[in-house]
């Protein structure tokens, strides 16, 4: 399965759409990830096709994380750079307005013209994906990451390792 940044601009137009609480780059990186980890452990692969690294912190998506630190830096791409096409077509459903804090830059999303489009995802994915945000909805980043560290896989994975 190849990256697919419509799903996940989708799951994110869901999310606003759910007002999920508290939501914005960091808390987006983990629910992918345990959308993707639950789908893979149940229906045998992973919805958005990304990978995920173990950090310090919580588990990053390798792509996903990639175009984030483009867009909160504000980096010139090459016109011919792929990670150009992948940042407009995520542009294209939502708009992502970049915060700046003390210690950390924060990237927020907000809903445009565009809804969420169920068909884009199979049965199964949609049940995991209503799942997971059921389930972490109003939680905060810190406590969803902690989460992640309750799962074997992603304790017994090195730092900088790949957990899937």
């Amino acid at each position: 399965m190849k990256f697919d940044i419509t799903k996940i601009a989708n799951v994110i137009l869901y999310m606003l759409d759910e007002n999920v609480l508290h939501l914005n780059d960091r808390k987006l990186s983990i629910l992918l990830f345990l959308m993707d980890f639950n789908h893979l452990e149940n229906c045998g692969e992973k919805i958005f096709g990304e990978e995920y690294i173990k950090d310090k912190r919580n588990p990053e998506p390798k792509i996903v994380a990639e175009l984030f630190d483009i867009i909160a830096n504000q980096e010139d791409l090459n016109e011919e750079d792929e990670r150009l096409f992948l940042i407009q077509e995520l542009l294209d459903y939502i708009d992502i307005e970049v915060i700046t804090k003390d210690k950390f830059i924060e990237l927020q999303f907000i809903k445009m013209d565009e809804e969420f489009d169920e068909s884009l995802f199979e049965k199964e994915e949609l049940k995991t994906i209503k799942k997971v945000i059921t389930k972490y909805k109003e939680e905060t980043a810190r406590k969803i990451a902690n989460a992640c560290f309750q799962i074997e896989k992603v304790r017994e994975t090195a730092i900088e390792d790949l957990i899937i």
